[in-house]
């Protein structure tokens, strides 16, 4: 609890809206905790940026997130972590952050003799945390850079003829191969299930929110912090792309 006494909020960002997925998750597993969510649409897509342009902007925002009396930081955003989760979590020892991977270790255990598609922005698969997770479960993984495609859930652009254009030059190569799950490495991916999953009918597409969500609750529990079952939850919108874009964060709560 903070000093007035109410439950201190978990602050959580992303580059857009992507994050509101991993908020979505956070808000069923969670449901007493205070979350406060900010996207940075002015700055989207963090993909493409470089790793010390994102982790300036990870600083400015968790500082703001911190001025708000948060507890615990969510970097629902995985170019994010990547590229400040490390840093972040030198400067701020005591306090709780919790990043996001791409779904690379689950994806492993189904893996046979086919492949497995990953699916993230370039700025991901460049990073070194990328790096580590395809050295221990890359086996079989092709791993696919996609400039451009968290930009069509940041439009709202969830089911568009532009979409499955994109997504069917994306996959072309791909049809007809044995594939055993697509890994949503972006959360702005988990927005476009619905498209992706027309590609691969059969195949499990695997994010990393819900592990995400479980490992911010054991911290919350290790830190004696979790909200008791008597407290009231809810989520505050903030965005830098003004009330437009907290309009599309508040439907996208609500989409599934």
């Amino acid at each position: 609890m903070n000093e007035n006494g109410n439950i201190s909020p978990i602050g959580m960002f992303d580059s857009g809206v992507g994050g509101i997925s991993v908020l979505r998750e956070a808000v069923r597993q969670l449901p007493h905790e205070r979350f406060i969510f900010f996207g940075d649409t002015k700055n989207a897509p963090y993909g493409t940026k470089t790793k010390e342009e994102v982790l300036s902007l990870s600083r400015r925002i968790v500082e703001m997130l911190l001025g708000k009396g948060c507890k615990a930081i969510v970097i629902a955003c995985n170019t994010a972590t990547s590229a400040a989760a490390a840093t972040l979590r030198a400067e701020y020892a005591d306090l709780p952050i919790i990043g996001m991977e791409p779904a690379l270790k689950p994806a492993s255990l189904l893996h046979q003799d086919g492949i497995v598609l990953s699916l993230a922005t370039p700025g991901t698969i460049a990073g070194e945390k990328y790096a580590h997770l395809y050295a221990l479960y890359g086996e079989g993984v092709v791993s696919m850079p996609c400039k451009g495609l968290m930009e069509f859930a940041e439009r709202g652009e969830l089911d568009s003829e532009a979409l499955h254009d994109y997504l069917k030059d994306l996959f072309l190569p791909y049809q007809g191969k044995k594939v055993e799950a697509v890994v949503l490495g972006c959360t702005h991916y988990v927005f476009l299930k619905k498209a992706i999953q027309r590609f691969f009918p059969e195949t499990p597409l695997i994010d990393g929110n819900a592990g995400t969500v479980r490992q911010l609750a054991r911290r919350l529990a290790e830190k004696g912090t979790l909200a008791p079952d008597a407290a009231e939850g809810g989520a505050e919108l903030l965005s830098s792309g003004g009330e437009a874009a907290v309009r599309r964060m508040k439907n996208l709560l609500k989409t599934e």
